[in-house]
């Protein structure tokens, strides 16, 4: 257990007990004249009483010096929350990812986009090792803890779960994550970081970051102008306002060489994202299996372990209360023996 003083100059009076209690001894005490000595011959030396008050009064003093000096030690086991990073996940639900193309361990068979991303956020939070030996440390160590939150998308965002401290419970959500609905065809990227946006501007974090993984494109758009989504460079140079870097993953594979107008719309997305990225002071990816996503995911956490200044976030043993108290109770106790029990005359 580690001790700490919040006002250690205070420590510099406890060199006053001992100084005092030397003074009490040379100074000259008042005294009674007696005719002869064999009046008082069969009283008891005061010895005892005279050095049991002097201890307990240095012993009051001491400790009402310690009890300004504010001693305390911090609790490793509770941590209270900090001013820290606060990431959020934008993950796409739509029905295309639900294609079974990703390669998650070498040897298996090949899970959907949505299972990967499942697994490499769960890495993420919770920390541990891939199948390839991607190790991550975790949002919550011993330095701190991170609030994670996630929202998912298809025709239109839902916010799932918004930046908490409590990992555990974001981890239950993301395992019940389910895809989207046979009515959800879209892609709405934009509404989907936008949405995201709105959950980070109501953290108190000094740092936000926004991290969103999609297989497709924007590719909503509606005939009523006044609900028409907001496209994706939209919602960017909204994160870029507010100094929220974003970071992008694509996970729709590679262009396709037979078609070409596929191959277009895929080059389309990849250079949306990337200017995402750009716009925010983010950086855009790509990830085509699990080992790309793993090492994609281990990257952005590499990037944003970067120190923040925060106030102190652990609770502490705080003791000046009961060496005050304890200052009191001796100080009492001398008081109350000198005027009793060991009372002298004069």
């Amino acid at each position: 257990m580690s001790l700490e003083f919040v006002y250690p100059w205070f420590l510099l009076l406890l060199a006053i007990p001992p100084l005092v209690s030397l003074w009490r001894r040379w100074v000259r005490r008042g005294a009674l004249r007696y005719p002869s000595l064999s009046l008082v011959k069969d009283i008891p030396p005061a010895r005892f009483p005279r050095l049991a008050g002097e201890t307990l009064r240095v012993l009051a003093l001491t400790a009402a010096i310690l009890a300004l000096s504010q001693p305390r030690s911090p609790d490793l086991k509770t941590r209270l929350p900090a001013d820290g990073i606060a990431i959020l996940f934008v993950l796409d639900t739509s029905g295309s990812m639900e294609e079974p193309t990703f390669i998650w361990d070498p040897g298996s068979s090949p899970i959907s986009r949505r299972e990967a991303a499942k697994r490499a956020l769960k890495l993420f939070i919770a920390g541990g090792d891939g199948p390839d030996g991607t190790h991550f440390e975790g949002r919550s160590t011993e330095i701190g803890t991170d609030a994670v939150g996630l929202v998912t998308f298809a025709n239109w965002p839902q916010p799932v779960c918004p930046p908490t401290l409590n990992h555990s419970v974001l981890l239950t959500i993301l395992e019940n994550v389910r895809p989207a609905t046979a009515r959800d065809t879209a892609t709405n990227v934009g509404d989907g970081i936008a949405e995201g946006i709105i959950r980070l501007e109501k953290t108190p974090a000094k740092r936000k970051v926004l991290i969103l993984l999609s297989d497709g494109e924007h590719n909503l758009d509606l005939s009523d102008q006044e609900r028409q989504p907001l496209k994706p460079r939209q919602a960017a140079s909204l994160a870029a306002n507010l100094n929220i870097p974003i970071y992008t993953i694509d996970a729709g594979g590679d262009p396709p060489t037979d078609n070409p107008d596929a191959a277009k719309q895929r080059l389309a997305g990849r250079q949306i994202n990337q200017s995402v990225a750009e716009m925010t002071g983010g950086k855009s990816f790509t990830a085509n299996d699990g080992h790309q996503l793993l090492e994609v995911c281990r990257q952005i956490d590499a990037m944003e372990r970067q120190p923040i200044v925060s106030h102190v976030y652990r609770r502490y043993h705080e003791y000046y209360p009961w060496l005050a108290l304890a200052a009191v109770a001796l100080a009492v106790l001398a008081f109350s023996l000198d005027q009793t029990v060991w009372r002298r005359v004069p």
